[in-house]
């Protein structure tokens, strides 16, 4: 069996797991990178300068990971999978330069965004230029069935952006609409990553949709997971509460105003609609929500959409793929920030 003894609660992608992934797809990731830069390549100087500064800050790749091992899983990776790890890249990159503009967000990544080092309007044009980069390599290599998985990809996660800010005004909203926000804003990406590196080598239609739902379920835990960080005590890369902050219902609190008792929840609800700065009242919410079960009651969740997706993973073959994908979906659940 491939599999590695692995501790529990690692952060980033520690040296042992970074070698397992290596082993199975280091060359192919060697050349993602290459035509990643290459993809991104301007004559305009001032673009040029702003791409290279995004490729060298580069985060986890797990997307592109993703695309890759679901490519490997049912073939030989060839060169319609690089472009669809290069696509897929283009588009998140396009997407978190936009988000730091719309959360007016200094930092990325532990460095300065874009829109602190140049100004707003050059990082939503640099989010453009990202977009239309993406469109090129596709249709210029006739990748048009790629096209349509992450084009629709981003229709969801513009549409779960705009129902959040639409459904957070009113603070009222339920468990399940909790969930259409996520699959749209988080789980979208990383399913289309999935059925994109499947399609580049199988080409099989109920299989790329097997791997499109394997993806979701992975991106629905891995929100649930950063939701949870909100209510933690560790350097996460942002502060905590800061989703309270900003007045995002997260599962959390979700399942603590659906099952408190009413005076608990006008107290809760009162705090994020109008003292959700102060430090002290930001506190009894992340205590409140500790008490109440509303911790572990996303923890579950979060286990359970795992647990889907590493079932869907077991209808294929066993293989290095295979194992570097459970190992990614492990990570998801594991990991520190």
């Amino acid at each position: 069996m491939f599999y590695f003894d692995r501790p529990r609660g690692c952060g980033k992608l520690p040296e042992f797991y970074m070698q397992f992934i290596n082993d199975i797809i280091g060359d192919e990731l060697k050349i993602f990178e290459k035509r990643f830069a290459e993809a991104v390549r301007s004559e305009t100087p001032l673009l040029d300068t702003i791409m290279k500064y995004i490729i060298k800050r580069k985060g986890k790749q797990l997307r592109p990971m993703f695309v890759l091992l679901s490519a490997k899983l049912h073939g030989p990776i060839n060169e319609s999978t690089y472009r669809a790890a290069a696509l897929v890249e283009l588009l998140h990159t396009a997407t978190l330069v936009h988000d730091d503009v719309v959360d007016d967000s200094p930092m990325r990544r532990g460095f300065f965004s874009i829109n602190a080092l140049w100004n707003k309007k050059i990082a939503v044009l640099v989010g453009d230029y990202l977009l239309s980069k993406g469109l090129l390599l596709a249709t210029g290599n006739n990748e048009f069935e790629q096209l349509h998985i992450l084009s629709e990809a981003v229709k969801q996660m513009s549409e779960g952006e705009l129902l959040q800010i639409q459904k957070t005004r009113k603070l009222n909203f339920d468990e399940s609409v909790y969930f259409d926000i996520i699959r749209g804003k988080t789980a979208s990406l990383l399913s289309s990553a999935c059925a994109a590196g499947a399609q580049s080598t199988c080409g099989d239609a109920s299989i790329t949709g097997q791997m499109k739902s394997f993806g979701e379920k992975v991106g629905i835990a891995f929100q649930i997971k950063d939701d949870l960080f909100d209510y933690g005590s560790a350097n996460v890369g942002k502060p905590t509460g800061n989703d309270i902050r900003e007045k995002k219902l997260t599962l959390p609190l979700i399942h603590t105003l659906n099952t408190t008792d009413p005076k608990t929840r006008r107290q809760l609800v009162y705090i994020m609609k109008n003292e959700n700065k102060d430090p002290e009242k930001i506190r009894y919410v992340i205590d409140t929500v500790n008490k109440s079960g509303g911790i572990a009651y996303a923890a579950e969740k979060m286990n359970n959409y795992c647990d889907q997706a590493l079932a869907i993973l077991h209808l294929f073959p066993e293989s290095p793929a295979r194992s570097a994908l459970e190992e990614l979906v492990r990570y998801t659940t594991d990991r520190k920030y």
